[in-house]
């Protein structure tokens, strides 16, 4: 392994993807290693914004059926240009709500309980919130979640086994929810493997993919998946709180929206204003309410840079910034007492490394006051994420002499190992 800095300035010379960095307003000397939890700006995802606000300006109410591009059909002309992105039909995808909202209308849609089946498996590691979502959504079922919501044991406490995973697969679960991508440890799980285990025992399989899309290639139809879910604001850079996403295979297309909206109608009688629902054809069923064009447009920006550069373009950078990451690691910190948790296969891990220390907190909250903007997660992990369009092989080697001179220097130390509010 090649950890040198000399190393790193080659790899930056034979980067085709170098030329993007300029695309994205990136603050002076600061190394930027968050995108994995909110990737930054784009000029592009600037114009499409500015774009939107424009036709609002200049046309009003018009705007949703005027102009270069109308409102009434914005969120289904992005859909089908995001639904490449994830290895889906352009009809199986649908630019919508957030990860939490999106989950509970998978789950109302496709979740139909009977004294045989109830029981929907998660695992232990998963986000808060897709648990929350589980367990509110059981309890207006009528059911105990302590009794049908049950969740995959990890081995140690950071990454999950296909045997932990099939071991759960009994004969009364209806539903398998787990992220693409473990949060914490960076643990890229293998969707296909699980959907094919899954099926096999009659059980509907919904991935969380808020930690790989926009950084790790999907297929999710060719996969057979039946359901995903997923922000944009990560690696696909739509701003915060930016319009999430979901995923339902075509062979469901026939179930009734579980919860209904107006803007999951038929388009060409949604505005007869008839009590009757008029299901639409696709994913575009299961959106709800009026989208949030200010929160969506940002995204049309963003999808242009996926697109010019392809998703396994962006994919190969990704796993060698992660790769000489955690090689620099090893070679520059092994004395220090990071535990590097993420998996070391291509194949097992998404686009960042997750470092374990007992001082992660107050080593974040230096690191930043380097001009590092690292991640934190209770209790214990340092997550950092180089991102294919605007991080540098470089920028990853000074990140590493950064936290190295934290460490020599013990200046961690003056601060508290208290996460912030927000970590």
């Amino acid at each position: 392994m090649d950890t040198t800095k000399q190393f790193a300035t080659d790899m930056d010379s034979h980067d085709k993807m170098r030329k993007y960095k300029v695309e994205f307003y990136l603050s002076e000397n600061q190394l930027y290693m968050d995108g994995n939890s909110l990737g930054l700006m784009s000029k592009r995802s600037e114009a499409t914004l500015h774009k939107l606000i424009s036709s609002w300006r200049d046309k009003g109410i018009d705007g949703w059926t005027e102009g270069e591009e109308p409102w009434f059909m914005y969120p289904e002309l992005l859909s089908e240009r995001v639904a490449k992105l994830v290895g889906a039909n352009g009809t199986e995808v649908m630019v919508t709500g957030s990860i939490t909202v999106n989950i509970h209308q998978m789950l109302s849609t496709l979740f139909h309980p009977t004294v045989e089946r109830s029981v929907i498996v998660v695992d232990e590691l998963n986000f808060p919130s897709d648990i929350y979502a589980v367990e509110s959504h059981l309890r207006l079922r009528g059911l105990n979640p302590a009794v049908s919501l049950r969740k995959v044991k990890s081995n140690d406490g950071y990454t999950l086994t296909l045997h932990a995973i099939e071991e759960m697969l009994t004969e009364d679960v209806a539903i398998l929810l787990l992220p693409s991508v473990l949060y914490r440890s960076g643990q890229l799980l293998d969707l296909g493997r699980i959907t094919e285990m899954a099926h096999s025992k009659g059980i509907i399989v919904g991935f969380d993919l808020a930690h790989s899309v926009g950084a790790v290639p999907h297929q999710l139809h060719t996969d057979n998946v039946d359901f995903a879910i997923w922000c944009h604001y990560k690696y696909m850079n739509s701003g915060p709180g930016g319009t999430g996403g979901l995923y339902i295979h075509e062979r469901h297309h026939h179930e009734l929206p579980g919860l209904a909206g107006w803007f999951g109608s038929n388009k060409t009688k949604q505005f007869d204003m008839s009590h009757d629902f008029s299901k639409a054809d696709g994913a575009g069923a299961y959106q709800i309410g009026t989208p949030n064009l200010l929160s969506t447009a940002p995204l049309s920006g963003s999808v242009e840079l996926f697109e010019e550069v392809g998703m396994e373009a962006i994919r190969s950078k990704s796993l060698a910034l992660t790769k000489y990451l955690r090689d620099l690691v090893h070679a520059e910190l092994g004395t220090y007492g990071f535990v590097d948790v993420t998996p070391t296969a291509d194949e097992a891990r998404g686009g960042h490394i997750a470092l374990a220390h007992p001082e992660a907190a107050r080593i974040c909250k230096a690191l930043k006051e380097a001009n590092v903007i690292p991640d934190f997660r209770t209790p214990d992990i340092i997550r950092l994420a180089p991102i294919s369009f605007y991080s540098s092989f470089v920028d990853v080697w000074e990140m590493v002499q950064r936290l190295k001179k934290i460490m020599d220097e013990d200046t961690f130390k003056t601060f508290s190992n208290e996460r912030n509010v927000v970590a």
